[in-house]
């Protein structure tokens, strides 16, 4: 059985490697069942979702049904019993959730970063200082698109603005879109507005108009990402089974090529 295990792996790591990802992987586990993901609508909208869970599937057995959100959402989802497992990007969120005894433990699995893009000829330069640039955009009254959801953006725009003393409602051009991250980045870009948006979605997103990155790199801005089994799960073995898999070294290699082929540079990076 040992064996048998080691040779689905390497199997398994060879069709990584020649970037197979579309392709079936032999010996893959029979069907187990299906399980519940709630993930952030950045995982979803940047691909990555799309493009790992195949290899979950084919190794483990698992089918999953994924429902994509921002991370209050999502961890409210949990708190409903609506899911099996959930993987979000809100820090101080996730950790209450565990001390609330939704979830037994919070698991690293990956990171990328914030950053603030807006308009090619507006008044801020490229740099990398978050707080000078929330700042001018609040002193300047500049158009300024808040996803305003709850989500792990919008609770991380809030910390930043909390961080440095500033208000946002003291500018009238600062505007909610209560949407994801995907949408609001069109809304931006339709409106040559400021925005934060994670890297993942900004590189994957297929048009953004005349937006370019302002601000970028820093403490505030970078942006780790969560996986947690629900305690009320009614698939524990499908859910750890997840969580094992995410964090393990085949998802690794995968969530560190995400988007280099196309890119030239990956959309996360494993921490796991």
């Amino acid at each position: 059985m040992k064996v048998k295990s080691t040779a689905i792996a390497c199997l398994i790591l060879a069709a990584i490697l020649a970037g197979c990802a579309g392709q079936p992987l032999v010996g893959a586990s029979p069907p187990k069942g299906e399980l519940t993901l709630v993930t952030t609508t950045s995982t979803v909208d940047s691909g990555l979702i799309e493009y790992i869970l195949p290899y979950f599937t084919e190794e483990t057995g698992w089918d999953v049904r994924v429902i994509s959100v921002g991370t209050g959402a999502a961890l409210q989802l949990g708190r409903d019993g609506e899911a099996d497992v959930v993987l979000v990007h809100a820090r101080s969120e996730e950790d209450r959730f565990v001390a609330e005894g939704y979830s037994p433990r919070r698991h690293d699995v990956m990171y990328n970063d914030f950053i603030v893009v807006g308009p090619t000829d507006g008044p801020i330069a490229h740099n990398n200082d978050a707080g000078a640039t929330f700042a001018a955009i609040l002193e300047q009254n500049l158009l300024f698109i808040s996803r305003g959801d709850n989500s792990g953006t919008h609770i991380r725009e809030l910390d930043i603005w909390s961080a440095f003393g500033l208000t946002p409602e003291d500018n009238p051009r600062y505007i909610e879109s209560g949407q994801g991250m995907g949408i609001t980045l069109g809304m931006a870009a339709e409106m040559d507005a400021y925005m934060l948006v994670d890297r993942g979605t900004w590189l994957a997103y297929p048009d953004v108009g005349e937006l370019v990155i302002v601000c970028e790199g820093g403490a505030f801005l970078r942006n780790p990402y969560g996986v947690m089994l629900v305690s009320s799960t009614l698939h524990p073995t499908g859910a750890q089974a997840f969580i094992d898999w995410v964090t393990g070294p085949i998802a690794r290699e995968l969530i560190g090529s995400f988007g280099v082929e196309q890119f030239g540079q990956p959309l996360f990076f494993p921490e796991a």
